[in-house]
């Protein structure tokens, strides 16, 4: 065994074939979450449904991925992140090839249900293989992670896109995307963590959930910022542009764009910049930095200021909840699986219910002000940096 290959509390070696594969996890993930964008459109004519029906399936994505993420961390401790890992990205691969052809409204609810399960499955998995291999590498690597997934979630949609305008039907493209996908995964298969003995003291098993505690409810609660911050982004930052800026609904989403390539790059470089200032300096300055993007988005009243905006709340934002997550799997107040699916859950919780609470807001005062409150909680984020990253 090369002295790259660290060994884990299980005796399975840990190096080079481990970061490749946790990389692949990544990548496969965020190309199957995003291949559904493109297909909404079809989907809503397909079943001939209006928007609130739209909306109300939508949801039943975001449910599923609730649901199954607080139960994974204790079902990796027991089979191992490799069982988990492949069993979900298969099921998502085939639910996602079957959101094409899904009869009818129930059936299209039942699948994006199943889709959303295999996500929320995968995104602590993946998560938690990362914390391992991460802490054998004895340096960060999280955000790296983070931009594979990142890099799948631009190519993903572009992808699907391409594939229909050469012709191809929605079912056969997905059929095409999925069966690319899955060669990456049997690839990557054989090198993801094995099943490991987590046992308390008592010799008996961890239960399948608990209640967020201690550091592990501080960690989470940031990461519900952060997501929020981002799902505000996603949502809103096109309607922003367009109704207080008086930009064409054509360029509106380029807002979007400069913060998704800023959060990408940030990712890559982001591991770098984490060994070089620490997680918590990272935590603190990406705060004030995403903070100050919403400030100067609302505050000054220029289109280039809101794009220059969401470009500095993507370059903020990157690496924040990458290294919350590694603080998570570091913390000391619960085990390790069942820290990273609650913080998991809280974050996507603050990308899935945040927007809608910026349009409640929004409703009752204005876009600017509900901008304006996520800024507020991105600096009270960067205040519990410290709290929340020093092991």
């Amino acid at each position: 065994m090369s002295a790259s290959q660290p060994m884990v509390a299980t005796g399975f070696p840990i190096g080079p074939a481990q970061y490749l594969s946790t990389r692949f996890a990544f990548l496969i993930t965020g190309l199957a979450m995003s291949a559904w964008a493109p297909l909404i459109p079809f989907a809503k004519a397909r079943l001939a449904i209006g928007e609130s029906t739209l909306g109300l399936l939508i949801l039943c994505f975001g449910i599923g991925s609730l649901m199954a993420m607080p139960v994974t961390g204790p079902l990796v401790n027991r089979y191992g992140c490799r069982r988990v890992i492949t069993i979900s990205l298969l099921l998502m691969c085939i639910s996602l090839v079957c959101l094409a052809i899904s009869p009818g409204i129930p059936g299209m609810a039942l699948n994006l249900l199943v889709f959303g399960m295999m996500l929320g499955a995968t995104d602590v998995a993946m998560n938690m293989q990362a914390v391992v291999v991460e802490k054998a590498s004895g340096r960060a690597m999280m955000s790296g992670f983070h931009g594979f997934y990142s890099l799948g979630g631009i190519f993903g949609a572009v992808i699907m896109s391409a594939l229909m305008w050469l012709g191809l039907s929605p079912f056969h493209a997905l059929l095409c995307l999925a069966s690319v996908l899955l060669l990456m995964l049997a690839y990557a298969a054989k090198d993801l963590l094995p099943a490991d003995r987590n046992e308390n003291t008592n010799g008996e098993r961890e239960p399948f959930f608990v209640v967020p505690r201690g550091k592990v409810l501080l960690i989470g609660s940031l990461c519900f910022i952060a997501f929020l911050a981002e799902g505000a982004v996603l949502d809103w930052s096109a309607v922003f542009l367009n109704t207080l800026r008086g930009i064409d609904p054509v360029y509106a989403g380029l807002g979007f764009a400069c913060f998704s390539v800023a959060m990408t790059i940030g990712r890559f470089t982001g591991d770098k910049i984490v060994n070089a200032l620490g997680g918590t300096r990272v935590v603190l300055w990406g705060g004030l930095f995403a903070a100050s993007g919403f400030l100067l988005v609302v505050l000054v009243p220029y289109s280039p200021a809101a794009f220059i905006g969401f470009t500095l709340i993507g370059v903020g934002a990157s690496n924040i909840v990458p290294v919350l997550f590694t603080a998570a799997g570091n913390q000391t107040s619960m085990p390790m699986g069942l820290a990273i699916a609650a913080v998991v859950s809280m974050g996507y919780a603050g990308l899935l219910a945040g927007p809608a609470v910026i349009g409640f807001i929004a409703e009752l005062t204005s876009l600017s002000v509900s901008f304006g409150l996520v800024a507020l909680g991105l600096l009270a984020l960067a205040s519990a940096a410290k709290k929340a990253t020093a092991r």
